[in-house]
């Protein structure tokens, strides 16, 4: 739940330059050429400027007008719609837009949910093709509920309102209901808007919101008050999706020799690495709740460790802790794996890692860090993209490398 990815990568249009507030506004016609990593619709501005527009599909025509300029590149808005895509659906969510009154969450509602998988399909394809051959990357899974399937999720509350933040802003959009919560979740946003207004809830000095973290292990009563709860997979279905392509995985691994498992969480994929019968498995977090919930289930041969894994040094003290690890599983943020170095020296005789399961969040550094392994001589086996989250642009990678 952890993107962007084709060729308009945000990464790469960011500018020290602060966006120009001189520039012209008249409206312009435009057609839609591409959809860039964060969602929107990319399109060109008579001057030749490359703009990023919210709410279109690609293939779209319409009058637009220039929002914000950066450098070579541009945000713009929609205006009206000279020609729509076959894929527009009416959004069902009351609250889905793209304006500053509008919830920023689900940007991609207004698109049907197979344009949604084959846009993204596209884009791993994109990105990932360079890197193995066409037969390596499998066809997107898709997920089976499209709403009431967020099992997580972060609220903001200015004591007064709750909700989400408009897209591209600070603004609080009050929201009653959410279609993509579960049912257990609509019903503890429910519980807390009751609570409103709510003295508790008042922000610091210069903050403009608390937040309210949720799943459903929580209610109104315990939600978490600006500080994150222990991650987990927003989409049930989906998790144990990926649980068993690493079951199928872990069957064709080296189980007889110890592993090495980075960013393990609470354990969700140590318990399938536990039940395949590795040797040893160290499974590795920065210390707190999450690996004291992972020690409590007493998993065998799983032993826990606290590390930071984006501190220069830490993975080196990870494989010095387990030398004879043959396999590394890994479940990163969306910043990836940054201290790579230790993993892409080459073994000495029989040591070192062999075999790399990399689940990852985002596309753009995924890419980055498969680039680094395979020039390390590790081979990309096999790329499954999911959707875990219907109507964003976000895509979940399964990937397996073998060296």
């Amino acid at each position: 739940m952890k993107r962007n990815g084709s060729r308009y990568s945000i990464s790469r249009l960011r500018s020290h330059s602060r966006p120009s507030t001189h520039f012209c506004r008249e409206a312009f016609t435009a057609r839609v050429q591409d959809i860039a990593g964060d969602g929107r619709g990319v399109i060109t501005h008579p001057d030749g400027r490359i703009c990023f527009v919210p709410g279109v599909w690609l293939g779209e025509e319409g009058e637009f007008q220039l929002t914000a300029v950066k450098g070579r590149t541009g945000s713009a808005k929609l205006l009206s719609l000279n020609r729509s895509s076959a894929a527009r659906v009416v959004a069902p969510c009351r609250y889905h837009g793209h304006g500053e009154r509008d919830c920023g969450g689900c940007a991609w509602q207004f698109v049907d949910y197979q344009a949604q998988l084959t846009a993204k399909q596209a884009r791993v394809e994109k990105v990932l093709g360079r890197l193995c051959r066409p037969d390596v990357i499998k066809p997107i899974w898709g997920s089976t509920q499209t709403f009431g399937y967020r099992n997580r999720a972060q609220f903001k509350t200015d004591g007064e309102h709750l909700g989400y933040l408009a897209a591209g802003s600070h603004r609080i959009v009050d929201v009653e209901s959410c279609p993509i919560l579960t049912e257990a979740n609509q019903q503890t946003l429910s519980q807390l808007r009751l609570k409103l207004p709510s003295r508790n809830w008042l922000p610091a000095r210069h903050r403009s919101w608390v937040t309210l973290d949720i799943d459903e292990t929580v209610c109104a009563d315990n939600a978490s008050v600006n500080e994150r709860l222990p991650f987990i997979q927003a989409n049930d279905w989906q998790n144990q999706r990926m649980k068993e392509w690493l079951r199928r995985q872990a069957a064709s691994l080296p189980c007889v020799e110890p592993a090495i498992e980075l960013f393990c969480g609470s354990g969700n994929f140590t318990e399938v690495l536990a039940q395949m019968g590795f040797a040893s498995i160290l499974a590795v977090e920065v210390a707190g709740e999450a690996l004291e919930r992972l020690a409590q289930k007493q998993l065998p041969n799983v032993f826990t460790m606290g590390a930071d894994l984006y501190r220069e040094s830490a993975l080196d003290t990870v494989i010095k802790r387990q030398p004879e690890a043959k396999t590394l599983i890994l479940d990163p943020p969306r910043d990836g794996l940054k201290q790579r170095e230790p993993l892409l020296k080459k073994p000495k005789a029989s040591k070192g890692i062999s075999d790399i399961v990399y689940i990852s969040c985002d596309l753009a550094t995924l890419a980055r860090d498969l680039t680094d392994f395979i020039g390390a001589g590790y081979k990309l086996l096999e790329v499954q993209p999911l959707d875990p989250f219907p109507h964003t642009p976000h895509i979940e990678l399964l990937t397996r490398l073998h060296r």
